[in-house]
C-alpha cells in the first residue's frame, strides 16, 4: 500500500516516530486493530515496570493483528497509543523505530490514569490501509 507523508513547513516537526499526517490510496481494505497491551500469547503481562519491553510486545502484537488481516506494519497509516506516563515519550519512540519505517503512521499519544490492568503501562490501537490482491 503506497502511503504518503504529509507534512507543512508552517507546523512544527514531530519530535518523536510520527508524522504530522499520511496519505493513502483508497484502494485498499480499511482495518480497525483494537487496542493492544503487553499480554503475551499465553496470558502473561512481559515486561512489568519496563516501558521498553512492554512497548516492544505491544508492537509486536499489533503487527501480529495486522499480519492475521494480511498485512504488515507498513500497512498501518495511524496509531493511538495510550501511556501511564508522558515521562517515557523517548522510550516508547525509540522501540517505535524498530517497528516503525518511513513515513512513519500518524499519531496521538496521551496519559492515563488506569488501564484494565494496573501492570499495564502502555495501550496501542492502529488503523491500516491493506491493499486489495488483484
Amino acid at each position: 500500500m503506497a502511503r504518503r507523508e504529509i507534512s507543512s513547513a508552517k507546523l512544527r516537526a514531530p519530535n518523536g516516530h510520527f508524522a504530522q499526517g499520511i496519505e493513502v490510496d483508497p484502494g485498499g481494505r480499511l482495518v480497525f486493530i483494537s487496542g493492544m497491551t503487553a499480554r503475551t500469547q499465553d496470558g502473561s503481562i512481559a515486561g512489568i515496570g519496563d516501558i521498553s519491553s512492554q512497548t516492544r510486545q505491544v508492537c509486536e502484537n499489533v503487527k501480529t493483528a495486522v499480519e492475521a488481516a494480511g498485512g504488515n506494519l507498513d500497512d498501518v497509516c495511524r496509531v493511538d497509543v495510550f501511556v501511564r506516563n508522558m515521562e517515557h515519550f523517548e522510550e516508547i519512540h525509540k522501540v517505535r523505530r524498530e517497528y516503525f519505517n518511513e513515513p512513519p503512521p500518524a499519531s496521538t499519544m496521551v496519559e492515563v490514569n488506569k488501564f484494565t490492568s494496573p501492570d499495564y503501562l502502555i495501550e496501542i490501537n492502529a488503523i491500516a490501509v491493506i491493499a486489495d490482491e488483484g
